[in-house]
């Protein structure tokens, strides 16, 4: 056990030594660059930095995250984390599934997602939100407004749902297939989307 834990500790410091050296290597070359009038590298290594800090943030909410949904395990193996740099569209992307594809979950946080905008304006009326769709309705996740999107599989005679929750500049969508309505709430108020919104923003 002791032997585990010390292999543990010493990959966690390697990676981190070799995320602060790559961090300081392109601080050095926006730097360099920036003070030699080269300002599209310095821009350049500066975007570098951000996503690389993107990435990072991304690893430490995938932590937060539940190991386990009720029956369902998380499939650590499957995370992904990238990031577009932080720009108008796109940033930080985080993915972790639950289960199998017949019966699991899906969960995706993306940063500055172009969907957020319409998806608040939406919540924000509503009435206007369910207005003609039965299959749709504004919910509440730990306190979060939220739209929840029924989705019958006739072939298969399942139902599934997609939980849409903005959080500030975040769009966090949670999928769990051949589950009921008040399952897939319940397992949604497992997310920690108060230290996402506070981390991802």
């Amino acid at each position: 056990m002791k032997k585990i834990l010390t292999g543990t500790f010493v990959f966690c410091l390697l990676t981190l030594t070799s995320f602060a050296q790559q961090f300081n290597s392109n601080l050095t070359d926006a730097r360099k660059n920036y003070s030699s009038g080269n300002l599209v590298d310095s821009r350049a290594a500066m975007e570098q930095m951000l996503r690389d800090l993107d990435v990072e943030i991304g690893k430490e909410i995938l932590k937060m995250l539940p190991a386990k949904m009720e029956a369902l395990d998380a499939n650590t193996k499957n995370d992904q984390v990238t990031s577009a740099g932080g720009g108008l569209i796109g940033g930080l992307y985080i993915q972790r599934t639950y289960g199998s594809d017949t019966k699991g979950a899906n969960l995706d946080i993306i940063n500055n997602s172009p969907l957020i905008n319409s998806l608040q304006a939406l919540l924000s009326v509503p009435f206007i939100a369910g207005a003609g769709n039965p299959d749709q309705k504004v919910v509440r996740v730990s306190g979060y407004k939220a739209l929840l999107h029924k989705v019958d599989d006739t072939e298969a005679g399942k139902v599934s749902y997609e939980l849409q929750i903005p959080l500030q500049n975040t769009l966090v969508t949670f999928k769990v297939s051949d589950t009921k309505e008040d399952n897939i709430l319940k397992l949604a108020s497992t997310i920690p989307l108060e230290k996402i919104s506070q981390m991802a923003k």
